[in-house]
Order: structure tokens, then C-alpha cells, then sequence
């Protein structure tokens, strides 16, 4: 799914209720993380609830798998990873994720605490890019 895919599906539901309830059903649909992978270095610091965010590289492209021990959250994982899906580092690190959650009519809605842990996510997958462009 590109960006504007993103963007054209949450445009299109008009109420907030709507646009919670496809969040909730895109986070349904992210794989759940095993136990295993739950370790304090994968986690992300600045979250309300618990998010872990493992970075993979595949050639020029990060990508990324995660989990949170929250439904509204598993579901702005999953759109902030589809955001960076198929992405160079380079691209990473020039996307405006809150200018995207606002043309979705998600950045309005979303609580200050789930802004803020979006916010924190965001930060780490820009942090990762940034490394994978020194290596």
C-alpha cells in the first residue's frame, strides 16, 4: 500500500469513529512480535505503552517489524510502517510523518501521549536510517 493509498483510504471515511476502527483493523493485521524479540533494546522510549521496533536491512531499503501491548497503538504502527515501507534510508529520513497523519485526518484524533509515542517511533526509524547511511 503506497502513501497515498494510505491517505486516499482514511480521506475517505469521514467520521472519526470510522477512521479509529480501520486503525484498530490495520494493527490487527500487523504479525504479532514473539515474546523472544521483547527485549528492552527494541523498545522504544517516549511511549505511553510498550512498542518494540526492530529495524532489517534488504539492500538499500530498512524495514521494520514491531508490537505494542496496545490496540489503538498496534494500529499506528502499522500505518507509520507502511509510511516507510520499500523506503531507501535517504527517503526515510525526508518523509514528514505528522504532515502524512494529517492529510489521513489522524493527527487531530490521536491523543497527545499516542502523538508524543508516534512521535518517539518515528524518531527511532529516522535514527536507524541515519545509521544505515554512515555504514
Amino acid at each position: 500500500m503506497s502513501i497515498e493509498t494510505l491517505v486516499d483510504d482514511f480521506s475517505f471515511l469521514d467520521a472519526w469513529e470510522d477512521k479509529y476502527k480501520y486503525l484498530i483493523e490495520l494493527g490487527a493485521g500487523l504479525p504479532k512480535l514473539d515474546d523472544s524479540k521483547k527485549l528492552d533494546e527494541w523498545k522504544v522510549e517516549g511511549c505511553q505503552s510498550q512498542v518494540w521496533l526492530i529495524p532489517h536491512i534488504d539492500g538499500e531499503n530498512l524495514f521494520f517489524e514491531g508490537d505494542s501491548d496496545a490496540i489503538i497503538v498496534r494500529g499506528i504502527i502499522a500505518v507509520v510502517f507502511e509510511i516507510f515501507k520499500d523506503k531507501s534510508a535517504q527517503e526515510i529520513l525526508n518523509i514528514d510523518v505528522e504532515e502524512i497523519f494529517a492529510r489521513m485526518g489522524l493527527k487531530e484524533h490521536i491523543t497527545p501521549n499516542r502523538r508524543s509515542g508516534m512521535l518517539s517511533m518515528v524518531d527511532k526509524i529516522k535514527y536507524y536510517a541515519q545509521q544505515k547511511l554512515k555504514d
